[in-house]
């Protein structure tokens, strides 16, 4: 049997899987403690369904998912409106110092997945699939250079990627704590424990509900326009770029385009509706990822799983060491620097939310520390996305024109 969904029932479809996945978020709060978010769960619980109906020829779901792209698009597009050089500048040397560490991360990520997929004699574009996409990029990175890569030709890259960026969210909380508290117990650092009572700020963070609950409708508005104006000319802008014969994802210009209108608008003191484009970005986020998981093909998996596990423990290994060795060692050697180092392992494996959750797990028992609560979300929410796609850019385009 096979059943065929036009947009509208695809997309009431795609928001009763994401209440599905709010309902077991809230029903097992294990997955609440590891920052999974309910798009991935309902998306992902979809996807088992799916492989099960495939494995006993029960039917075939067929989706129309027009929107996804333009979900994506428009997700990316709100990143792009954060990247402001007046924030990067007003948040110093520790800002700038460990965004060049993470970057560092990323082009060491990418280097472990292709040379590991090298050694098991798979395409080394696969190797990407277990580097930066997943791991600092996350399921949105994943979601969106997934089929990229399957346009290459690497077939089930997309699943591969989702899930390991589901296993980078998990160990990524998991591995955090433990470096961090290897620090302070083998280097003796003296915490703070009592010193502040108050906690972090909250002006700049990832995506909030708590903050989003007041929305003005003629601000929501200008944002849902700047959003389609950026995404509009940027298509213009992709368009250019792609005949240069690089491969780029298709979100590439609107991100551009998002940027530049960001800074005219910080260079002549105007104000931007951030708030009201990061609800809308949130938003897209939310559908596209629901769609993203929901068509993954989990059976592309099997023949992969020893591979795949060693090179998403691999992953593991060096974020860890990373955070141990140079997170540590460069951002002050010091109790704040452990707490950075604990921020690196879920910001390396997951996402800015699993790096909080770090942060806070050590800070509520060692003292609480200002610095990296306000450099961790400017580097997470505002940078690294629009600098890891370019690094990951690269890297296909590197190994496309010299392997192939």
């Amino acid at each position: 049997m096979e059943l065929n969904f036009n947009i509208y029932e695809t997309m009431a479809l795609v928001s009763i899987v994401l209440y599905i996945g709010k309902y077991i978020r809230n029903k097992f709060s294990i997955l609440s403690q590891y920052c999974i978010p309910p798009s991935v769960i309902g998306g992902f619980t979809f996807a088992l369904l799916i492989l099960i109906f495939k494995l006993t020829n029960i039917c075939v779901i067929n989706l129309d998912t027009l929107l996804q792209n333009i979900f994506m698009t428009a997700f990316f597009t709100s990143i792009g409106f954060t990247a402001s050089i007046k924030v990067l500048k007003q948040g110093g040397i520790k800002v700038i110092t460990f965004l060049c560490l993470a970057i560092l991360l990323v082009i060491l990520q990418n280097i472990v997945g292709v040379t590991l997929a090298s050694i098991f004699k798979l395409t080394p574009l696969l190797g990407l699939c277990t580097g930066s996409i997943p791991m600092i990029g996350g399921h949105g990175t994943a979601g969106s250079f997934g089929p990229i890569l399957e346009n290459l030709g690497i077939t089930g890259a997309t699943t591969v990627s989702v899930a390991s960026a589901t296993f980078g969210l998990i160990m990524g909380s998991i591995i955090g704590g433990l470096v961090a508290k290897a620090l302070i117990h083998n280097y003796k650092l003296k915490t703070i424990r009592d010193e502040y009572s108050e906690k972090p700020p909250s002006e700049v963070g990832d995506y909030n509900e708590e903050n989003h609950n007041i929305l003005s409708f003629k601000k929501l508005t200008n944002g849902a326009c700047l959003l389609f104006i950026a995404m509009g000319i940027g298509s213009v802008v992709s368009d250019f770029i792609q005949k240069t014969g690089l491969t780029f994802p298709s979100y590439i210009g609107a991100m551009i385009v998002a940027a530049i209108i960001r800074n005219i608008y910080d260079f002549t003191d105007k104000e931007i509706v951030e708030k009201e484009i990061e609800t809308l970005g949130g938003l897209s986020l939310s559908f596209f990822l629901t769609m993203a998981l929901m068509g993954l093909k989990l059976w592309q998996l099997f023949d992969l799983a020893l591979p795949l596990m060693i090179m998403l423990f691999a992953q593991v290994i060096l974020v860890g060491l990373f955070a141990y060795f140079i997170t540590y060692k460069v951002m002050g050697k010091n109790y704040e620097a452990a707490v950075f180092a604990s921020a690196t392992c879920g910001f390396g494996m997951g996402a800015t939310p699993n790096a909080i959750a770090n942060m806070d797990e050590l800070t509520n028992r060692y003292g609480f520390v200002h610095t990296p609560y306000f450099v961790v979300p400017i580097v997470g929410c505002l940078f690294i996305d629009f600098v890891n796609s370019g690094i990951i850019t690269i890297f296909i385009n590197f190994i496309s024109y010299n392997i192939y």
